[in-house]
């Protein structure tokens, strides 16, 4: 993993943990969802704390490999319920979850998606929640990395209106929060080699 972009030393004593994101497509192929539960569970013992989503295919592969791997999970999710199957049994020591977006989320989203306000509900506090992935709880305190996987490799979001990944990459994109997509060999590399 790159180093984050401040030292522990220089981080306030409630930040000590290291924090990234941990999102990517629904349609994921098996192989790297593979690899994603495997990462997961190394950065779990290194520390990391993953901010995910529980949406089915990455999301849910990072939540898996986190917690085999011991480590602690902030769940951010649209509704309380929200693909509440794929939830590990006894996941409750290590998992904190925010059930719902705040509404400053929600008024955030709507900055970085063109037709937020034209969006059913459910689209609306999935795409709010993608804000919590990146930003935190408080919406103040940004990862220090994202890791996803999208097709097309993007970086920013730009090419991903459609997708609630592609929200999370325009807000980690405009807070300067380093983005290692899978799909770009490079970034694979990247990752899986330190």
């Amino acid at each position: 993993m790159p180093a984050p972009p401040s030292t522990p030393a220089a981080r306030a004593p409630r930040e000590l943990a290291l924090t990234y994101a941990g999102i990517g497509s629904r349609r994921t192929p098996g192989a790297v969802l593979e690899l994603i539960e495997g990462l997961a569970a190394g950065l779990a013992g290194e520390e990391w704390v993953l901010r995910t989503g529980l949406s089915p295919g990455a999301d849910q592969a990072f939540y898996r490999g986190a917690l085999r791997g011991g480590g602690r999970v902030e769940l951010y999710l649209p509704w309380p319920d929200f693909e509440a199957p794929a939830r590990l049994p006894g996941d409750s020591a290590s998992v904190s979850v925010l059930g719902q977006p705040s509404e400053a989320a929600c008024e955030l989203a709507a900055r970085y998606h063109p037709d937020f306000e034209l969006l059913p509900r459910a689209q609306r506090l999935l795409l709010a929640r993608d804000c919590h992935q990146v930003l935190g709880r408080d919406l103040t305190t940004p990862a220090e990395l994202v890791v996803c996987w999208t097709a097309d490799g993007s970086v920013d979001g730009g090419s991903l209106h459609e997708d609630g990944t592609g929200q999370a990459l325009r807000v980690a994109h405009d807070r300067g929060v380093p983005v290692r997509n899978l799909a770009r060999p490079g970034h694979l590399r990247e990752v899986t080699e330190s």
